[in-house]
């Protein structure tokens, strides 16, 4: 009888270390997931850059600095390999882009290129699509990391090293800027 209760237990053990070990496994999975949808966007967004800066550049000739910084900074983001190297890239290049629309403003028969104006839409969309990847990115970690770090949980996560990820968070506090804009 007593071995039949001590096979009880252990089958019981056995199905609740299976069951957390799936559900690591399966979140672990969806943040891989959450993650490629990021970088889904962010080739499309760096598809649609060389577009946009040889639109400009016909009319921009004296801003090439400024198509420089963004085509170096594109070229970091795109050689970026880990989530922390990815975001600080990413900052950089989105301040250069933000700087590129500034001088945009100082040439109206570029803002009034129909190309111009649907590579900008392109890139406004692709930019809100970055955005929702990224929130859903780091809603996947939080609950990767909350179960890696939850007891009973943190035990199987230990014993099958199971990490915790990091979150895309912006690197600069010019990131978080609000943009102005003046009239």
């Amino acid at each position: 009888m007593e071995w039949i209760i001590v096979l009880i237990v252990v089958a019981v053990l056995a199905v609740w270390i299976i069951s957390m070990y799936n559900g690591l496994v399966r979140l672990r999975n969806q943040v891989r997931n959450a993650w490629s949808q990021i970088d889904v966007q962010l080739k499309r967004r760096h598809d649609l850059i060389p577009n946009l800066v040889e639109t400009a550049k016909g009319y921009m000739t004296h801003e090439r600095e400024t198509l420089e910084s963004i085509t170096k900074a594109r070229a970091a983001a795109m050689d970026a390999k880990s989530v922390g190297d990815t975001a600080k890239a990413e900052g950089q290049l989105q301040g250069a882009l933000s700087k590129f629309y500034l001088v945009v403003e100082n040439y109206p028969d570029l803002k009034a290129n129909q190309n111009f104006l649907s590579l900008q839409e392109e890139l406004t969309s692709t930019e809100n699509k970055v955005g929702f990847s990224r929130q859903f990115y780091n809603d996947q970690v939080m609950q990767l990391n909350n179960r890696i770090e939850s007891v009973p949980t943190n035990i199987v996560a230990g014993l099958f090293r199971f990490e915790k990820s990091e979150f895309f968070e912006l690197q600069s506090p010019a990131e978080r800027a609000v943009p102005k804009v003046s009239f």
